[in-house]
């Protein structure tokens, strides 16, 4: 079939690639040189025909010719263009040589293209851009309330432990409770004891004090030393007061012991007589 019975039925019958569009009509076929919808681009209508791919950053020339037209699966014969731009521009120089000279500047103007958007990837990719992610907000507020929820069921039931707690200790239940959760208790009694010792090791723990807290405890015992030698000067004087007064009181007791020797004598005395 002929290029142009097949662009004929393509163009006023029904093409899969086609895609019309306010601005004009464009083709989706992935070996499309230029996207465009007419003639001279359209892969199908041209039994020679070339055109670039992209294959993960890899670029390759794409050719087609009439002679391998009855063999579908070797319709394209493809060539892998170098990164350089100079030795691809070389590449399809040689591979195109006797070529329609307007197809091969539209390939040279799609390899300048395609070079382009790759350097931009490339420098996109190099940058540290912030990912935008889409949160949904049902899931958000089941999740608030799920949170509401046991957080209020946390606080009931802490304080009916508490309660309950409470007036065993105070002994409002007469009769002993027979399944009564002693873990429990012995958990709470265990906390009270921790807060103990740590209010112990907080009482025993050592203080730095201060320059001017140290110079004022300075000043109050010097103050304390000189009121306690004052005292122990009072009580010296006291003491020596004491002493002077002793003989004196030793002296009357010894004459008082000798009057009562004599008149012990005396009435001896009398007697004899």
């Amino acid at each position: 079939m002929s290029d142009d019975v097949v662009w004929h039925c393509i163009r006023h019958g029904h093409c899969s690639f086609m895609a019309k569009i306010e601005t004009g009509i464009f083709c989706r076929n992935p070996y499309n040189l230029t996207g465009i919808c007419n003639r001279s681009s359209c892969p199908l209508a041209n039994s020679r025909y070339a055109t670039i791919r992209d294959h993960d950053g890899i670029f390759y020339l794409y050719m087609k010719t009439a002679e391998r037209a009855h063999l579908p699966n070797k319709l394209w014969e493809r060539v892998k263009l170098p990164r350089n731009y100079e030795k691809a521009i070389e590449v399809i120089n040689k591979h195109l040589e006797f070529w329609p000279k307007l197809l091969v500047h539209k390939l040279k103007q799609r390899l300048t293209k395609m070079t382009q958007y790759r350097i931009r990837m490339r420098k996109l990719q190099l940058k540290v851009r912030e990912k935008l992610m889409t949160v949904p907000r049902k899931n958000n507020k089941i999740d608030a309330k799920k949170a509401t929820k046991a957080e209020v069921a946390a606080r009931l039931d802490n304080s009916i432990q508490s309660e309950l707690l409470e007036r065993l200790k105070t002994g409002c239940y007469s009769n002993p409770i027979i399944n009564y959760p002693f873990d429990a208790f012995d958990n709470i009694v265990d906390k009270d004891q921790d807060v103990l010792v740590s209010e112990d090791e907080i009482e025993n723990e050592m203080e730095y004090v201060a320059d001017d807290e140290m110079e004022m405890e300075m000043d109050d015992m010097e103050d304390f030393e000189v009121l306690k030698s004052e005292a122990d000067d009072d009580l010296l004087g006291e003491q020596v007061a004491k002493k002077n007064r002793n003989p004196r009181i030793g002296r009357k007791s010894t004459n008082v012991t000798r009057e009562l020797e004599r008149d012990e004598d005396t009435r001896i005395a009398n007697k004899g007589r």
